[in-house]
């Protein structure tokens, strides 16, 4: 038995999804999860990661993707893509999803802050490997929705705020890591700030609409950070209050 194989194996027989047990989705995530998994050896030159941590796989293959897309698109919610999800939001392709949870590299110990809400799927992949993720949403019904969605799913280690993430979350502070899913043209200094020693931050930035880098940022002992680029991607905006 191959280690995906078993990695699923684990994920699905000890670890069962948070729906119903005959959940008939289980299949299409598993297919998802195979996709994934391929997309992470061919780019392993440019990220550094030939394969996911077993935390992320696991992760991977018990959220429910269904249930954090709009209705309509419901079909489309095990396709390895990104899909909107209103207000010109989207959900991020399940790809990106997993390597940037790989990246950031969560221990089931990790506080972690999570910039851009969004439908909560994000967080709801970092809550399956870390201790606590605060989540911030500046699009105040995206934010609400979430809130109710990863509640009624089940979710207790997950605080959602409705605010400016460029500001981070400053009373919770520090994190062992910080997942940002919008894309500024630089990197936010509260949110190095707000960066525990040892902590890992991954984040798009570029320009607005266009191409961006995808980061990742490494705080030293000494305070002092280390950046190296890995992929290149699209994200929306990070949107900055008024």
């Amino acid at each position: 038995m191959n280690l995906l194989r078993r990695l699923l194996t684990t994920a699905l027989l000890v670890a069962p999804i948070r729906t119903s047990a005959q959940d008939p989705f289980a299949e299409k995530r598993e297919r998802l999860v195979r996709q994934i998994a391929a997309q992470v050896s061919a780019t392993a030159a440019d990220t550094g990661r030939s394969q996911l941590r077993e935390s992320v796989v696991n992760a991977m293959a018990r959220v429910p993707r269904h249930h954090f897309v709009p209705r309509e698109l419901i079909d489309a919610a095990y396709y390895d893509r990104p899909l909107p999800i209103g207000m010109g939001q989207t959900i991020s392709q399940p790809f990106i999803v997993a390597l940037m949870t790989d990246l950031a590299e969560p221990a089931p110990t990790s506080r972690v802050l999570e910039v851009g809400t969004g439908s909560g799927y994000q967080a709801a992949v970092l809550a399956e490997c870390a201790a606590h993720v605060y989540t911030i949403e500046i699009v105040a019904p995206l934010g609400d929705k979430a809130r109710a969605l990863l509640a009624e799913l089940g979710y207790r280690n997950i605080d959602v705020r409705v605010g400016d993430g460029y500001r981070g979350w400053p009373e919770a502070a520090p994190f062992d890591a910080i997942v940002v899913t919008a894309a500024p043209d630089h990197v936010p200094q509260p949110l190095v700030d707000q960066l525990a020693a040892g902590g890992r931050m991954v984040i798009p930035v570029g320009q607005r609409y266009g191409v961006q880098d995808l980061l990742v940022i490494s705080k030293g002992a000494d305070g002092q950070t280390l950046t190296r680029k890995s992929l290149e991607v699209r994200f929306v905006p990070l949107t900055r209050a008024i």
